[in-house]
This record gives structure tokens, C-alpha cells and sequence, in this order.
């Protein structure tokens, strides 16, 4: 990756953003404040990083520096396709390998606005078992034959990899990355989020359930594909409504996220 090419500007970074860039900046910093709410963390290591609206293929990441529940709409790091740094209020730069994570799905999916890399326990659990995720819950049978699997290359600096990775995730917007941890994308940062954490909940069902020792009972494949497709409906009534509430439980808490 290349340095930092924007120079300094004494004007307020919003001042100097689209409304439209300005509001995908808080929409992605609220969403790693959830990811904080919810535990799904490993210190400053994972990423989620959003498209910035416009023809440019910019896309904004965390700063390498900071803990989830401390990222700002302001504080994000903007770069665009071939790693330059466009934009760092912080100065710390990105996580290489999540430059080559990102990079590799905002280039190859348009219809992909929002990319979210986990490192959970029950995540990493799931994705070093052998059959993957099972259709043991109704939240895993969301991705019945809708996920993707991408075997473990080591720490992803790589730049080739990219291909690969891009390769088994086709056009698909979840993939368990093996013996690594998750993937989900989105239209919106509101779909990437709702994809993540419901297959969080799933594999933490699947953890659970295998530690139990009992027998264990796999749904059906005609009742797994109903069920995804069921979740598939482009006019769900809860779809959007799960988002404004959580944003409202985030307003409550603290906002500074919006800053």
C-alpha cells in the first residue's frame, strides 16, 4: 500500500465530503459500534469497510489503531482500489491484510456496498470444522446452499489470493473463510450487519449444540431451502426496522460515532 496522498486541509472533514460519503461514514461507524456491543471483535484486527458512493471505487476502513467502540464517521480511513491511502485523519493507516480482503470484493461485486470480517470464537469454531455450518437453526438455514467456503492461505497479504477468495465467494453474500473466521456482504451496511450477526447466531447455536453431546437433529434439505428462501423475500416487513432501532439503542448510549 501506498502513503497517504491527500494533503492537510484546515476544513472540517465533513465540510469537505459529499452528504452522500458523510453519511455512509456514520452509517459504517455505527456499525462498528454494534460489532463492539455484540462481541464480535479481536482487538483492532478485523475490518469492515463500505463502498463510498460515487464512480470513484473508493471504499472507508477502520483506522489500524483503533478499538471498535472508537471509531468515528471521521475517523475512518479512506483508500481506494490500488491501496493508496487517501484519506487518514489518525495517521495510522490501515491492516494490510484487510486491504487485501476488502479490495478484492469491492472490486470484483458492484453490487456490493459493505464487506464485515469477523474473528469470533464460535465463528473460527465453525469454520475449522469439516462440514462447515449445519442446518441445526432456523438462523443457519438463512444461508441453506448460500454460503460460501474459502480455505485457510495464511494471513491474507497476498495479493493473489484476492482472485481465489473472490473465486468461491461468486455471487453469493456470506462466506466462512476456513480456519479464519466470517465474511458477509451487503447492498447497505444495514444488510452486511443483519448478514453477520444472524450467521454469528448460528454458529454460536451450532457450538452450543454440539457441546451438549446429544444426538444432534439436521433439518431437512426441502425444509432448509424453504426456510432460506423464505428469508429471501425483497418486502419482509422487519427488513430497515431492526436497523433504526439499533441505532436509537447507539443514540442512547453515546453518538459519538456520528462525530
Amino acid at each position: 500500500m501506498n502513503a497517504v496522498v491527500s494533503k492537510l486541509n484546515t476544513k472540517p472533514l465533513k465540510e469537505r465530503l459529499t452528504k452522500e460519503e458523510w453519511e455512509q461514514r456514520v452509517q459504517l461507524a455505527a456499525c462498528y459500534r454494534l460489532a463492539a456491543a455484540h462481541r464480535m471483535t479481536d482487538l483492532i484486527h478485523t475490518h469492515i469497510s463500505a463502498r463510498v458512493p460515487g464512480p470513484e471505487h473508493h471504499f472507508l476502513i477502520n483506522a489500524y489503531g483503533l478499538m471498535f467502540d472508537e471509531i468515528t464517521a471521521s475517523s475512518l480511513v479512506k483508500v481506494d482500489l490500488e491501496g493508496n491511502v487517501l484519506e487518514d485523519p489518525t495517521g495510522y493507516g490501515i491492516n494490510p491484510a484487510g486491504y487485501v480482503i476488502h479490495s478484492a470484493i469491492h472490486a470484483a461485486r458492484e453490487d456490493v456496498a459493505c464487506v464485515m470480517h469477523t474473528h469470533t470464537r464460535d465463528g473460527i469454531a465453525v469454520s475449522a470444522q469439516k462440514n462447515g455450518l449445519l442446518p441445526l437453526s432456523q438462523h443457519s438455514m438463512r444461508f441453506y446452499n448460500r454460503i460460501a467456503y474459502h480455505d485457510y492461505e495464511g494471513v491474507a497479504l497476498d495479493l493473489e489470493e484476492r482472485e481465489r477468495l473472490v473465486a468461491d465467494m461468486g455471487s453469493l453474500s456470506a462466506m466462512i473463510l476456513r480456519n479464519h473466521g466470517l465474511l458477509t456482504t451487503g447492498k447497505t451496511v444495514r444488510e452486511a450487519f443483519d448478514n453477520m450477526y444472524y450467521l454469528e447466531r448460528a454458529c454460536q447455536a451450532q457450538i452450543a449444540a454440539m457441546s451438549g453431546g446429544a444426538e444432534l437433529r439436521l433439518a431437512s434439505a426441502e425444509v432448509g431451502e424453504k426456510v432460506a428462501k423464505h428469508f429471501e423475500r425483497p418486502n419482509r416487513p422487519s427488513i430497515g426496522k431492526d436497523w433504526d432501532a439499533l441505532l436509537r439503542m447507539l443514540d442512547r448510549q453515546d453518538q459519538s460515532y456520528k462525530q
